[in-house]
């Protein structure tokens, strides 16, 4: 018998929903508030939340849950000088197994000075599910960014694993036009889950990418990892674009291993200490 996650993405395999949000922050009164949103279909965000003061923290949504073959969800956010948002997600992205439509997501950044940090709950992507994402960071000169993806192929937690299905993640950063960095995963089942030169068995991949970073928030990040005892992760440093990948085999100690890291670079990159998001203790 079909679950209830399966039923729902058959219903809607064959038509889709598509959603896009448009979220714009400026600095006023002394706190950066959400000046512009625009939405269309069922993409949303709660109301602001101001736990350090001025740095804006928002929750967006997906009211439905999941997300099927055929969907399509576009999020687009400006940040304006002075401004400063945290934009992370109440639970995990879900992608749901496919007969055939690709389920298609993509985020645009456009740092206009000010600083964003993009900090999503993990994306699970069921058996079968055929996916492509596609993150695009804009940066100007001066402009912040702390971001990170976490994605989780299967279920490990009932040894559920993603051997068929197709994954197409593109991650690209640039500054005033020029592209940094240009990042893509493919995992096209289950020979890409095995050997050493792609996942290794792991049903967990993960990037958290850093702008304005420089040889001290390198060693920083590595000295976080090194405590951890976090094997499977390792950092990099691309021009000043700190780069640090997680494999293994837990959303959750991705997620954990990325905000110990963040709560250790924060202050060099922004000059604030880590404030955690409500929502995260729920």
């Amino acid at each position: 018998m079909a679950s209830a996650d399966e039923q729902h993405a058959r219903s809607l395999s064959e038509t889709g929903w598509e959603a896009s949000i448009k979220l714009g922050f400026s600095r006023r009164n002394e706190r950066t508030v959400l000046a512009e949103k625009r939405q269309y279909g069922p993409l949303t965000v709660q109301r602001s939340f101001y736990p350090e003061g001025d740095v804006c923290h928002l929750y967006l949504l997906h009211p439905p849950g999941g997300i099927s073959g055929g969907d399509r969800l576009e999020v687009q956010v400006t940040t304006h000088p002075q401004s400063h948002a945290l934009i992370t997600t109440p639970g995990a992205a879900k992608f749901y197994r496919s007969i055939g439509p690709t389920a298609c997501t993509s985020q645009q950044f456009y740092l206009a000075g000010g600083a964003l940090e993009w900090l999503p709950q993990e994306n699970i992507f069921f058996p079968g599910a055929q996916v492509q994402m596609h993150t695009e960071i804009n940066l100007s000169d001066g402009a912040s960014y702390i971001g990170w993806e976490i994605h989780c192929l299967g279920r490990p937690v009932i040894s559920e694993r993603f051997e068929h299905g197709r994954l197409v993640s593109k991650t690209v950063v640039k500054r005033d036009g020029k592209p940094l960095l240009i990042d893509r995963l493919v995992v096209d089942g289950k020979q890409s889950l095995h050997g050493k030169a792609t996942l290794r068995g792991r049903p967990v991949t993960a990037t958290l990418i850093a702008s304005g970073a420089d040889s001290k928030v390198l060693e920083t990040a590595r000295e976080v990892i090194a405590e951890a005892s976090a094997t499977d992760t390792g950092v990099t440093l691309l021009a000043d674009i700190l780069v640090c990948r997680y494999l293994g085999g837990s959303s959750e100690d991705a997620r954990k291993c990325f905000i110990r890291i963040w709560k250790a670079i924060r202050p060099l990159l922004m000059r604030r200490t880590a404030v955690l998001p409500r929502i995260w203790a729920t």
